[in-house]
């Protein structure tokens, strides 16, 4: 017989992935220190809502990206544990999409931060 889970559940579990993700990954605790320092950042320089807005959506989507790249690699490692040339190229395809995200986020955190942090160092008038 399945057992039924609750919504309970289903979050714990959720929120284990997220824990668990967070202890043995140091890309995914990197991007979260920098997630912190750009919306610290943001109330520092205050930022329009919207601004932040879009700043949070970039951050979720590399956070994604991150627990994403670190699941499939889980997964591979399991399948298979020898090296093989379609578990290299399926653990470099799901780096490369973190790498992409990262770097999107980059450039929209410049084009978002750079008028407000211009006009506090006097770039931009």
């Amino acid at each position: 017989m399945k057992l039924r889970r609750t919504w309970r559940d289903a979050f714990r579990n959720a929120w284990d992935g997220v824990l668990a993700s967070l202890k043995t990954e140091r890309n995914l605790r990197f991007h979260t220190a920098a997630a912190i320092v750009v919306i610290l950042a943001a109330l520092y320089f205050h930022l329009p809502a919207r601004d932040v807005a879009v700043l949070l959506l970039v951050i979720a989507l590399v956070i994604t990206a991150e627990m994403i790249n670190t699941a499939i690699e889980v997964a591979v490692d399991l399948a298979a544990p020898e090296w093989h040339r379609l578990a290299k190229l399926a653990k470099d395809a799901a780096a490369g999409a973190v790498l992409v995200a990262a770097a999107f986020a980059v450039f929209i955190g410049i084009l978002l931060f750079y008028e407000p942090v211009g006009r506090a160092f006097g770039w931009v008038s």
